[in-house]
């Protein structure tokens, strides 16, 4: 692997909270990569660091081969940043947006000119230039905010939630516009997301949960770590269910907002089996391959979204 983006022992404490905790991973050259957690895993934190906003408590980050808090100005010059919260003037219009941007990196004149026609060519917004950013659509000014973090060459995007506040045909944009990206110019993305389709759609995902690093590797190789079928089960009586089912089947079980899901080989041969040993007691049942949000339920015992990780249901990876 030739890592453009390497990260070792990394940690960072808010007082004696702990936001990143060891975390280790390279990012490889010309890869799109997601950032996978809940609100609270740490994923923010990261971001800061990796742009230089937050210094380490410990550990180390490089970004091709220049550390994050010993050459911060070579680090800048070669991360384009896409905010959570936009950073557009939405006074100004688009053009006058990015030659503001232009002016930040010492751009200007013929060449500046030349890079705002370039990407406002590139993200189809040449016939916006003129618009104020207020009158745009949300994907519209997501469309801005890329194409101004590229005004400079950066080699690496560092985006967080990108896709934030945007309805789920301006995220495949996006995503579409980042694939271009890597796949025309070579250009490393690194995400931040809560969204498992976003995900499924990068190279390669790391999870991060409670700080720590959980996983690293392709979508499809993750998935393949779930043994088998997902079955999902809808009962009134989640928890008691999944305590008889594990005594009955010796299978392992996860409950999660009241629903029981088993991990089974042939799940569509188990469940007449199920069916028949709780009658009455089962109002829904489906079977399905792994997904991401599965494989989060795998590694963690809890789902992506649940605000009470680690206090309801059980792990199915220990």
């Amino acid at each position: 692997m030739d890592p453009i983006i390497e990260i070792r022992s990394l940690t960072h404490r808010y007082g004696e909270r702990t936001a990143v905790d060891d975390v280790s991973f390279g990012v490889r050259r010309g890869s799109i990569v997601a950032l996978l957690g809940p609100n609270g895993g740490g994923k923010t934190t990261l971001f800061k660091i990796l742009t230089t906003l937050l210094t380490p408590t410990g550990g180390s980050a490089q970004v091709d081969g220049f550390d994050v808090v010993g050459q911060r100005a070579d680090v800048r010059r070669r991360i384009g940043i896409v905010f959570q919260s936009p950073s557009l003037d939405v006074r100004l219009t688009v053009a006058e947006n990015l030659h503001c941007q232009g002016h930040l990196y010492g751009l200007g004149g013929n060449d500046l000119c030349g890079r705002v026609n370039r990407v406002l060519e590139r993200f189809g917004l040449s016939d916006r230039s003129g618009d104020r950013v207020e009158t745009l659509s949300g994907g519209l000014q997501r469309r801005v905010e890329l194409a101004k973090s590229l005004l400079h060459d950066p080699q690496v995007l560092i985006l967080d939630e990108p896709s934030t506040g945007l309805d789920p045909g301006a995220r495949a944009v996006l995503m579409d516009q980042l694939i271009e990206l890597r796949d025309r110019d070579a250009v490393t993305s690194l995400l931040t997301t809560h969204l498992m389709n976003e995900a499924d759609r990068c190279d390669d995902v790391v999870v991060l949960d409670h700080g720590k690093l959980v996983a690293h590797d392709h979508p499809a190789a993750l998935k393949e770590t779930i043994g088998g079928d997902v079955i999902t089960i809808q009962t009134a009586l989640a928890g008691e269910l999944a305590r008889r089912a594990e005594e009955k089947f010796s299978v392992r079980t996860v409950v999660t907002d009241g629903v029981v899901r088993i991990e089974k080989e042939k799940g569509h041969e188990f469940v007449p089996d199920l069916i028949e040993a709780f009658p009455g007691e089962i109002d829904s049942v489906t079977v399905g391959r792994a997904t991401l949000d599965d494989v989060f339920l795998h590694l963690t015992g809890h789902a992506l979204w649940d605000e009470t990780a680690g206090r309801n249901g059980r792990s199915l990876s220990k």
